[in-house]
């Protein structure tokens, strides 16, 4: 099959785009990917996974309105040319689009090319847009382009017009049944998980010798710096537990709109570079690495209607490299590392819980057994490899 992949941002890189192409891919299809271009790359590019067909820079714009009129608006005449285009001159028979932004442009190309379409919902667009408002998150043209009663309204009407929606998640599929009348079996769960390989380039953790003085608890973060994610949270904690004499060597990798807020906020805790460690952006495998030296690793994202159905790629990227993992109690993440004994859940929101539960496995010093535990979960059920089968059953039953 000849699929037509729709992504509203610049390619490379993405982690789910990356796997989704390389597992359509090995599969025997062609994969062409439509991507924005604000950076004036080639317009064509073939890559191992998918060849990149990015948007023609209009020059004479300038760059700065060029990027503007690439944004990936629910309908967007570029985008709708981009993908008649590309869909028309690589004969595509099908097209995948990644989240709500970009769907109805997708599904009205996919009509005029007469191809089913598939909707790769990697997070609950709505909810996220909710929480952008309320943590004052927003800019200038937010009303507009990211008003929450829109994309409601957008997320109902892009659900009844795809031949099949792709989920992240099982509390992700329960929403769209429940909620939004979905048909159960128009819904397939493919999972943020990593590939088997992952397992073999951490090595394995050898126990650590029990200490009548343990050191200092080393805790990581991965992700985008946002209000939203409940990021500030850790801070406290990690401020009450230097109060309690709890040695905690803090490293946040990832950038966003609330650095500025984050740095502000550790410098009235008190918690200097010795302490908290902000390392900014950086390139996926080396922050992997990063991660793999630390013993455990933070997901204190608010359990609200967002992340209480999605999960995110730091959970099995701490998992596979053998971390502990400290969670709060946003309802998948939390019931993964309950099932699985490879973490410890807090109250969301909740700095004293958190500092609670670091001090809890400070002092416990079993971190080791369960990261252990989440390595094991990562062979048996949590790898990419089948949730690949699953994605590629999906794009078999359009035939």
């Amino acid at each position: 099959m000849r699929i037509l992949k729709v992504w509203d941002g610049e390619y490379p890189w993405d982690v789910r785009a990356e796997k989704v192409c390389q597992a359509l891919t090995g599969a025997g299809h062609a994969v062409h990917m439509a991507a924005r271009n604000r950076d004036a790359r080639i317009p064509v590019e073939r890559l191992p996974e998918c060849t990149v067909h990015r948007m023609p820079s209009w020059r004479g714009l300038g760059r700065a309105l060029d990027a503007a009129s690439q944004f990936p608006a629910f309908f967007n005449p570029r985008w709708v040319r981009l993908l008649l285009r590309v869909g028309a001159a690589e004969r595509c028979e099908a097209v995948l689009v990644r989240d709500l932004p970009l769907a109805p442009t997708a599904i009205f190309a996919a009509n005029l090319l007469k191809v089913p379409v598939v909707l790769d919902m990697a997070e609950n667009y709505p909810a996220m847009i909710r929480d952008l408002w309320t943590t004052n998150s927003t800019k200038f043209g937010d009303a507009l382009v990211r008003n929450p009663k829109a994309v409601e309204a957008i997320e109902r009407w892009t659900l009844a017009r795809v031949d099949h929606t792709v989920v992240v998640v099982e509390e992700s599929r329960d929403r769209l049944v429940r909620d939004l009348g979905v048909a159960a079996d128009r819904i397939t769960v493919v999972g943020n998980t990593p590939g088997l390989d992952r397992l073999a380039s951490h090595a394995e953790r050898a126990a650590p010798a029990r200490a009548a003085t343990p050191g200092p608890l080393r805790l990581v973060y991965l992700g985008l710096l946002e209000h939203a994610r409940g990021v500030g949270t850790a801070f406290d904690a990690v401020a009450a537990c230097r109060a309690r004499g709890v040695p905690i060597r803090f490293t946040v990798i990832g950038d966003g709109r609330a650095r500025a807020d984050f740095t502000a906020q550790c410098a009235r805790l008190g918690l200097g570079e010795d302490v908290v460690r902000f390392l900014g952006y950086v390139k996926y495998q080396d922050a992997l690495q990063v991660v793999a030296e630390s013993d455990a690793g933070l997901i204190p994202h608010l359990a609200n209607e967002s992340w209480n159905t999605t999960i995110p790629n730091k959970l099995f990227d701490y998992m596979a490299a053998g971390l502990c993992v400290v969670t709060s109690d946003a309802i998948p993440t939390k019931r993964v590392v309950e099932a699985e004994g490879s973490g410890i859940a807090y109250r969301s929101g909740d700095a004293a819980a958190l500092a609670t539960a670091l001090e809890t496995l400070w002092r416990a010093q079993d971190t080791h057994e369960r990261g252990q535990r989440g390595r094991r979960a990562i062979r048996e059920r949590y790898h990419w490899e089948l949730d690949a089968e699953r994605l590629n059953a999906v794009m078999a039953g359009l035939r």
